[in-house]
């Protein structure tokens, strides 16, 4: 009995060893599993973060590439607008200086235009009165009519000042030398009966000046000067009344 009984106990001890063994590995079997899930598991998500930081780093990347194509661009531009601002800049001055210049030529050309009108209208306030010119030729004339001469010389020296651009100064010098001859004053008749031969020499005055003249030259005893003025009357207006006494006085002269 006793043997039977030990011999029963070390039957279950080796049946409990086994059942401990078997349970062992099979629990060793599921450890190993379980290690391999995990590993596995641990090994995709190291892989999503190396995928997320790859990511990142192109993202980072393809950033960095922008900014720096935002920076050349942006000094591209910064040149272009400083080009800009120069050009403008120089634009702005040509223009000013366009404008103070056509300003200058436009009030230059006011000046001139206002200066042209006041002369004009000096010129027109200047301008003899018609009337008024006839009425002192007449004037002084009919002193010469009258007989005094004096006065008549004065007269006509006040019309030729008076009227410089008169139609009538060949006949106001004529006779102006005309009144000096009669009032004894050979020297000054002669000067203006010159006058009359220098300035009009086609005058239809210009022969009795000749004459006039000739006359004042006997009087001042230079007859030799009194005779050649006949014979260039004679010569240069044969056809005129003033040659026909210049031919009587050169016969009686001989």
């Amino acid at each position: 009995m006793r043997a039977r009984s030990r011999s029963s106990r070390t039957r279950a001890w080796l049946l409990a060893v086994a059942l401990l063994a078997a349970s062992g590995a099979q629990a060793g079997l599921f450890d190993d599993d379980v290690a391999r899930q995990r590993i596995e598991q641990i090994r995709q998500e190291q892989n999503a973060r190396l995928d997320k930081l790859e990511a990142a780093s192109r993202a980072q990347l393809e950033l960095a590439n922008q900014l720096e194509s935002l920076k050349v661009e942006l000094a591209r531009l910064r040149g272009q607008l400083e080009v800009t601002s120069y050009e403008l800049e120089n634009a702005q001055k040509r223009q000013r200086d366009f404008y103070v210049d056509l300003d200058n030529r436009l009030r230059k050309l006011e000046t001139a235009a206002v200066e042209r009108e006041r002369a004009g209208a000096r010129a027109e306030a200047a301008k003899p009165d018609p009337a008024a010119e006839s009425r002192d030729f007449e004037t002084a004339l009919q002193l010469v009519k009258t007989g005094k001469f004096k006065e008549a010389s004065s007269a006509f020296s006040s019309f030729v000042q008076a009227y410089p651009e008169s139609s009538f100064l060949p006949s106001a010098h004529f006779w102006r030398a005309s009144s000096l001859a009669q009032s004894r004053d050979c020297d000054g008749a002669a000067q203006a009966y010159r006058i009359v031969l220098e300035r009009w020499p086609d005058d239809a005055r210009a022969p009795d000046a000749l004459l006039g003249l000739s006359g004042c030259q006997q009087e001042l005893k230079d007859a030799k000067a009194a005779r050649q003025s006949l014979e260039t009357l004679v010569a240069k207006y044969p056809k005129s009344g003033a040659a026909d006494i210049a031919r009587q006085r050169l016969k009686s002269k001989r």
